[in-house]
């Protein structure tokens, strides 16, 4: 419902503003994108459930979370699968993946949001938003709570 009502705001205050401006606005969204990387990406899940990560806390396979071999812990990063333009917004709070031919390992649920639990992996793009140390925290936790509401229809 609260997705609802945001959505129908943003269209009433888009239809409101003059079109030429909004065009602008968006054009310039688009190419401020920062990517940092484009490669492959895995998941893991119940063999690593509970286990310490490298920032020391549990991993759990059911939070928003990922490893990454060279970005500093804690970085808030935005995961878009290239195939279907679904997108997450995880935490790095872990070290990996082992292969060198993958560039992130992603929690199952992330994997799962992405849709790519089934292949096991999926092309994807990363880039870096902040980290937790950050206001961007507090979105990410909005994000992160919101994602119990909004992904109830996902199979993981």
């Amino acid at each position: 419902m609260k997705k609802t009502l945001l959505l129908l705001s943003i269209v009433v205050l888009i239809g409101c503003s003059k079109s030429k401006e909004v065009l602008k606005d968006v054009s310039k969204i688009k190419t401020e994108r920062k990517i940092l990387q484009t490669g492959i990406a895995t998941w893991y899940g119940p063999g690593f459930q509970g286990r310490k990560t490298s920032s020391g806390e549990r991993y759990d396979m059911y939070l928003f979370t990922a490893a990454h071999r060279e970005m500093p812990l804690q970085s808030i990063i935005k995961v878009t699968n290239v195939k279907n333009g679904r997108f997450v917004i995880i935490r790095v709070n872990d070290r990996g993946p082992v292969n060198s031919n993958l560039i992130l390992d992603l929690s199952k649920i992330a994997a799962s949001n992405l849709d790519i639990t089934r292949k096991g992996y999926g092309k994807i793009e990363i880039e870096v938003l902040g980290d937790s140390s950050n206001p961007l925290e507090k979105l990410f936790d909005v994000y992160r709570n919101m994602g119990n509401e909004i992904f109830t229809d996902i199979e993981i």
